[in-house]
């Protein structure tokens, strides 16, 4: 390739690169979402501690991606988007990574083996929201898409709205409950406040993937 090929190349909008790393970064939190489904069935705190690690390779995996990035809008001189919305999509599927990382984290450290119906419900909604968003991120990068893009945002807000529902119940349950030991009750409200916050976050994500259509429209 000679010079002048290499500039023009670096100068062109870098839409596939984008495109690349975001369907990696999406089917990466799937993967993640539908291990810790299979993670909040009920086990062994040793089973949960092995299973873990891999929840946390998912994790690095997502800061990797979150990081070719980053630096791929620092390399590229046109974006197929705005490069803060760029930045706000992968900051937000971080998020959400995170989120379902450290709530694993806390069922081995609290030593939590139970797999209550509320947090095997809620693993089920993160995995159809995880679901969605990798859908939306496939189809946002041609607006033809636009009526299935509005579609698969209204499926995570209303996943997110079960989740809330999910929160209050779960909750209620714990406090209202008299035999359950006070030091236990905190542990199980900070695992549902982590999972009610993972759902946030991917409803988050859809907000700036609704504002990128508004956009670019």
């Amino acid at each position: 390739m000679g010079k002048v090929d290499a500039v023009i190349r670096w100068f062109m909008p870098k839409e596939e690169r984008f495109h690349e790393l975001f369907a990696k970064d999406t089917a990466n939190l799937l993967r993640a979402a539908r291990l810790f489904a299979d993670f909040s069935q009920g086990t062994s705190i040793e089973v949960r501690r092995v299973k873990v690690a891999e929840l946390k390779d998912r994790e690095h995996e997502g800061d990797r991606i979150t990081r070719q990035i980053f630096d791929a809008l620092n390399s590229t001189f046109i974006t197929p988007f705005d490069r803060e919305d760029i930045r706000s999509l992968a900051t937000d599927l971080d998020d959400v990574l995170d989120s379902l990382e450290g709530v694993a984290q806390y069922l081995v450290i609290f030593e939590l083996a139970e797999a209550p119906e509320g947090l095997r419900q809620f693993a089920d909604i993160l995995v159809e929201m995880a679901g969605e968003v990798e859908k939306i991120t496939e189809m946002i990068w041609n607006l033809a898409n636009e009526r299935k893009i509005h579609e698969g945002i209204v499926r995570i807000s209303d996943l997110e709205n079960r989740a809330d529902v999910l929160h209050n119940t779960v909750i209620a349950e714990l406090f209202k409950s008299r035999d359950r030991d006070p030091i236990e009750i905190l542990k199980w409200k900070e695992v549902y406040e982590g999972l009610e916050n993972a759902c946030d976050q991917c409803k988050e994500y859809s907000h700036v993937v609704g504002n990128v259509i508004v956009k670019n429209a």
